[in-house]
């Protein structure tokens, strides 16, 4: 309590405030007071070279000596002794339900020593006046203001357990003036001071002290076990309190740099602050490493893991933070150049962090039509290839070692050589939560889809303005009527980019019918010319006739080999058809992760 006091021990500024509420601050207290173990806290030396920035334990003081150690492990348990047992200021808590509220906490001294009232039973907690009211705030329950009242209700307050002999010693002078109850109270008081105040004062708490060679990955793993029971730490936590103790503000820096990405691209709108980490760390370590190799030394890794992401210095992100701010920008207009308008119907958020570092080592380079080529054949790998969904860090590494060198001539990056794509795999695309399946809708765009009902191609003005989405060719509505199961009908095979508005014209009728609808038109909707509207749906890949017959198998097994067609052409080799799978291959191996827990 005194280190926390002077400032001896204090928080690393990436420790989250302090939320305990009041039960759990009487369950401490409670357990203290019989001897019960609480748990161990943790430290780290903070005379070595991890160094962060600091502040006190919530409710202390300015620190008056120098720092000595950071609390790593044991945050919410100190600072609720702290503020509850050696300051006199209220403990600012809450409720239960969360409601802020200022209180003082007492133990009533008959109902300590009572072995028939649980410990937590016996400790009071009372408003910030220290007068609990009942009836509206009318009457007065127990008034505690002034120590004379605490004497004479024989309650203590925790908030002086370490100075209780004091305490003790003026409740006497008040007792032995009360010769009717002088003996019992005495005896209470002592009793209480030996068998609940002596706890505190003589309680020991093991601590693991982590010396001052203590490695930042160390640190970095400490974190992901001591804050198991809330939401864990992430790098960009920890980066900003490193990069606070040379008094640069990561945190207010990202705030700016988010806001400029976000401000006027949609498709940014889910970055996250570790991913522009990664994507710097990801430049960073390949500069290191070239550096190494030029040097003739033992060239160390590409990494955008979290270890990684700790040690990069503050001079490599300034350097870094510019340029990587630029390929995320160049991102969302090469984004834009591939109809994904949108974070929601962007296939993979993770393929972002490559996707950035690698615009911003290119530059304006980017621009070149061959480079763009690769760049999208690259990027419809990672999507059709399903390629980043986990362990995504290993293959950012690849990603931005192969790019460039495949430029040049180069042999193929990792994700176009590993990427495959089964046609039996459009069979289970049923949601947005796949990413071939949200790549397929946005292919279809790229690849001149026109708006069923307006004729437009899906541009950006015309995606925003007419609320494009994916919906279905043979509408849900018609396929139930018929006896076909969502399983079927839902399959991105049987959907396609269209405009609400439209969406809302077709209905839920046949498809001969809602084409008979375009063909012939309305007072609101001008009849659309059948060679203009087989155009339309050429667009969409689409064969006419089935729609006309409302065949829809033979739709489906039609449009199935035309979507196959683009997407290997988009990836650039074919995929492995039906007839092609392997016999024991599982059929769960088609769903993607998202998927199947969707399914649950």
């Amino acid at each position: 309590m005194r280190e926390c006091h002077e400032g001896k021990l204090q928080l690393p500024d990436f420790q989250r405030g302090w939320v305990w509420d009041q039960d759990r601050i009487t369950d401490l207290l409670a357990s203290i007071s019989e001897g019960f173990p609480v748990g161990a806290l943790m430290t780290l030396d903070a005379t070595g070279e991890v160094s962060f920035a600091v502040r006190p334990v919530e409710g202390a003081p300015s620190p008056s000596k120098d720092i000595e150690a950071y609390l790593l492990d044991g945050q919410q348990r100190m600072t609720s002794l702290y503020q509850s047992t050696y300051t006199t200021v209220p403990v600012s808590t809450q409720t239960v339900k969360k409601r802020p509220i200022k209180l003082h906490f007492y133990f009533d001294i008959r109902a300590a020593l009572d072995p028939d009232v649980p410990r937590s039973e016996a400790i009071v907690p009372v408003p910030e006046d220290r007068i609990i009211r009942e009836n509206f705030g009318r009457d007065i329950k127990l008034d505690l203001s002034t120590e004379e009242n605490e004497f004479e209700h024989l309650h203590f307050p925790i908030d002086r357990m370490f100075e209780a002999h004091i305490w003790n010693q003026a409740a006497t002078a008040w007792i032995y003036k009360d010769l009717a109850q002088r003996a019992e109270h005495l005896k209470l008081v002592n009793d209480f001071m030996q068998e609940v105040v002596n706890n505190f004062t003589q309680y020991q708490v093991p601590v693991i002290k982590l010396g001052k060679d203590t490695s930042r990955a160390a640190v970095c793993l400490v974190f992901e076990k001591v804050n198991t029971g809330g939401k864990p730490l992430d790098a960009f936590e920890l980066v900003t309190a490193m990069y606070a103790a040379d008094e640069f503000h990561l945190r207010d820096d990202w705030k700016e740099r988010r806001k400029r990405l976000v401000s006027s691209q949609p498709v940014l709108d889910k970055i996250e602050p570790v991913e522009f980490l990664q994507a710097i760390s990801l430049l960073y370590t390949k500069e290191v490493r070239e550096a190494a190799a030029a040097a003739g030394k033992e060239p160390p890794a590409i990494s955008a893991t979290r270890n990684s992401l700790l040690q990069v210095p503050l001079s490599a992100y300034q350097k870094f933070a510019p340029k990587v701010e630029a390929g995320y920008i160049a991102a969302a207009k090469f984004l834009h150049s591939l109809k994904i308008f949108k974070a929601r119907d962007l296939p993979y958020q993770t393929q972002l962090v490559p996707l950035a570092a690698i615009l911003a080592e290119l530059g304006n380079a980017w621009e070149n039509d061959a480079v763009r080529q690769k760049l999208a054949r690259w990027y419809w790998s990672g999507v059709f290839g399903e390629l980043y969904g986990s362990a995504v860090e290993s293959r950012f590494a690849l990603d931005i070692r192969d790019f460039k060198p495949w430029l040049s001539g180069g042999a193929e990056p990792q994700t176009v050589q590993r990427a495959s794509f089964e046609e039996r795999r459009l069979r289970t695309l049923r949601s947005r939560l796949s990413a071939a399946y949200k790549g397929v809708h946005a292919l279809l765009m790229k690849c001149g889809a026109e708006d069923f009902k307006s004729g437009q191609p899906y541009d950006q003005a015309v995606f925003f303005d007419e609320n494009v989405d994916i919906h279905h060719i043979f509408p849900q509505a018609w396929c139930k009527s018929v006896g076909i199961g969502p399983e079927i009908y839902n399959s991105i095979v049987n959907k396609t980019p269209i405009a609400s508005g439209t969406n809302r014209m077709l209905g839920g009728v046949a498809p001969s019918s809602y084409l008979g609808r375009l063909t012939k038109g309305n007072d609101n909707n001008p009849a659309i010319a059948p060679d203009r509207l087989t155009a339309i749906l050429q667009s969409h890949e689409i064969e006419e006739s089935y729609l006309h017959a409302d065949d829809f198998e033979g739709f489906m097994d039609d449009r199935r080999q035309r979507l196959l067609t683009i997407i290997e052409n988009a990836m650039g080799k074919e995929a492995l058809k039906e007839a092609e799978v392997p016999s024991d291959h599982d059929e769960e191996d088609y769903y993607a992760e998202e998927e199947l827990e969707a399914a649950e």
